[in-house]
């Protein structure tokens, strides 16, 4: 899949083409809907399917540390559009520029001047331009004027419950991981690269592989029973941590996972790590002897789980 960053490098042969837009948050099933009919269309007209999105997202650049936490950061939103066979993203700098940028003036410098749209498809609660002015009419009309065709999809719905990221993060609030997958089509997971910690888990009889979060608050955090892809040695049990560590007052997030049975330096390794079953709530403390005493306890109620639901996940 290819990967364009900014207007200013889109090249003659990014011309023409069949695209969708928005930020794609999850990729969940809604989103997967709209990629599958612009894979079909791309696929009946032989021309490449291409993603729209942004970086940061809007409500991040206009809300900031008040925006929606992220289900997916850049990287893993490109590997799951590459899986759904997406052949380009162009990813565009959220700026002042754009958030102010009159709609028709969006139209002509994306899809007409810069990607030669020949066929547009949106999800059923799109618009675009200064402030939010732009609606599916107004994609018709230039469509008409411009020599594109416009389609939008219809509402995916999970039991009854319309599939969208916000659904998503109040299912992982809840704890609700089951409902989170039945959103998603998948689990939900956390990947990143193995950093070296201060080794407290080792010293504990618990070592952990950690993962640091973003900055910003992490979308879930807890304990919980996890399996772990991306190891030679295949998929590995554990139990995870995701928060701040507050025993050791600790101000990065991070993610900490112990992988039961595996004894290895994992240092640098790129980690996937899907959350199974919701053990307890992050807490703190009195002392580090407290806290292993609870590890062995999260460890019992994660082996049982284990014990009962053996079967791996497809992801």
């Amino acid at each position: 899949m290819d990967f364009v960053r900014g207007l200013h490098n889109l090249k003659p042969e990014h011309r023409g083409c069949v695209a969708t837009i928005g930020n794609f948050d999850g990729v969940h099933l809604g989103h997967q809907q709209v990629l599958s009919q612009v894979r079909e269309q791309a696929d009946s007209l032989n021309l490449p399917a291409v993603v729209v999105l942004f970086e940061p997202q809007p409500l991040e650049f206009v809300a900031g540390s008040s925006a929606p936490l992220r289900l997916t950061h850049l990287r893993d939103k490109l590997r799951l559009l590459s899986a759904c066979k997406i052949d380009r993203v162009v990813c565009l700098q959220f700026s002042h520029r754009l958030l102010h940028m009159q709609p028709t003036d969006f139209i002509h410098s994306l899809l007409v001047h810069g990607l030669a749209v020949k066929h547009f498809i949106v999800g059923d609660d799109f618009r675009f331009g200064y402030k939010r002015s732009g609606d599916f009419s107004l994609l018709e009309q230039a469509g008409e004027i411009y020599g594109f065709q416009v389609a939008r999809t219809n509402t995916h719905l999970v039991n009854g419950i319309r599939a969208s990221s916000t659904r998503i993060r109040e299912a992982l609030v809840g704890y609700d991981l089951h409902h989170v997958q039945n959103m998603l089509g998948r689990p939900f997971t956390i990947s990143g690269k193995v950093v070296s910690g201060q080794q407290l888990g080792r010293k504990m009889e618990v070592p952990t592989a950690n993962i640091r979060l973003p900055k910003s608050r992490p979308v879930v955090r807890g304990v919980f029973a996890t399996r772990t892809y991306g190891l030679a040695e295949g998929i590995k049990e554990g139990i995870a941590n995701i928060g701040y560590r507050p025993t050791l007052q600790g101000r990065q997030a991070q993610l900490e996972v112990h992988l039961f049975e595996l004894q290895k330096d994992l240092y640098g390794y790129r980690i996937e790590v899907e959350l199974c079953q919701f053990i307890r709530a992050e807490q703190e403390f009195n002392s580090l002897t407290e806290l292993q005493q609870q590890i062995k306890q999260d460890i019992a109620v994660a082996r049982h789980y284990f014990d009962h639901n053996s079967t791996a996940s497809d992801i």
